[in-house]
């Protein structure tokens, strides 16, 4: 790894930190996404537990997330001190030593791996002790400087919190969780790939080999549309499943057309016409691409809503 103590403030003192840059050590923005699908997969299992093991199911896996954000952060210093969106984190900013964030997210990897067995089950907890390893070192350590495929399969650390929250009610993985993952899964590629369209040079000043420097952002724009066309069925088949329903299925059909047609103005732009238009469409799909996630497990929700207070059954609708 590159030495980071060149890029990094070395002004500030020890103790100059603040509560804030210790939360935000533990990237709260992802942290608030972890918690919000994976309290989605714990609600939608078959299977109930008391209360206050889903609210301490619920803060183990925030936790874990924390822990995976605060050794990020550690690891990725040097790059992190080069790249305009994210030079002001803690670490790079030199706010938080990078031996603090180490310690930090070694600590809450063993806490929230430990309680979340105690809390639950042991299956949910090696799942989330998997997850961590995924992230800091499948994905940080390795994939992130090592292939243009870093975000395709490091994409895979993000989208275990729902299977996490379904293992922990049923101690078991099903077709619906496997599919709440590949949701998250196939949605990360797109997603990141907009936002690296407009993020310039970010990336390669960093020396990152994201797909719009290796290959070069007319593929990456094909990449884009690929991934989304094969994102729309996998996301529209979870409505045929237990998890899904009217609403979902309703849901799922307008997003994804949304986003497909989205993905399709991308790919039909080329560099000068996006310049021109100061990226403004690949930013408009990277904010969609957000509430497209969001909005998938709230309707995964209310379907899980509808169908335990009887509604459907009130209103005489058969479920699929």
């Amino acid at each position: 790894m590159t030495d980071i103590r060149a890029d990094i403030d070395t002004s500030l003192q020890p103790g100059d930190a603040g509560f804030g840059d210790y939360v935000a050590l533990l990237k709260p923005r992802v942290m608030s996404l972890v918690v919000f699908t994976a309290l989605a997969g714990l609600l939608v299992a078959p299977g109930n537990l008391h209360p206050v093991e889903a609210l301490a199911a619920i803060i183990f896996i925030a936790l874990g997330a924390g822990a995976s954000g605060a050794l990020n952060m550690w690891w990725d210093a040097d790059i992190d001190a080069v790249m305009t969106r994210t030079k002001k984190r803690p670490v790079p900013s030199g706010r938080v030593a990078a031996g603090e964030a180490l310690a930090v997210g070694l600590a809450l990897s063993g806490i929230s791996v430990v309680m979340l067995g105690l809390a639950t089950n042991l299956a949910a907890a090696a799942l989330l002790a998997f997850t961590i390893f995924f992230y800091a070192v499948v994905y940080s350590m390795w994939l992130k400087r090592a292939t243009p495929q870093n975000i395709v399969i490091g994409g895979a650390a993000g989208a275990f919190p729902p299977m996490i929250g379904w293992v922990a009610v049923t101690g078991s993985i099903s077709l619906e969780a496997c599919l709440m993952f590949a949701l998250i899964f196939m949605w990360t590629p797109p997603h990141f790939w907009a936002l690296a369209l407009f993020m310039k040079s970010d990336y390669s000043d960093a020396k990152v080999p994201m797909l719009t420097v290796t290959h070069g952002r007319r593929v990456t724009r094909a990449h884009i549309l690929v991934y989304t066309l094969l994102l729309a069925p996998l996301a529209v088949g979870a409505g045929f499943t237990s998890i899904g329903g009217p609403v979902y299925l309703a849901t799922a059909v307008v997003l994804n057309a949304v986003f497909v047609l989205g993905a399709f103005r991308i790919w039909r732009r080329d560099e000068v016409m996006a310049t021109a238009d100061n990226y403004r469409v690949e930013k408009q799909v990277f904010r969609f691409s957000l509430y497209y996630l969001f909005l998938h497990f709230v309707a995964i929700l209310l379907e899980a809503t509808l169908t335990s207070t009887g509604a459907y059954a009130a209103l005489g609708w058969e479920m699929i």
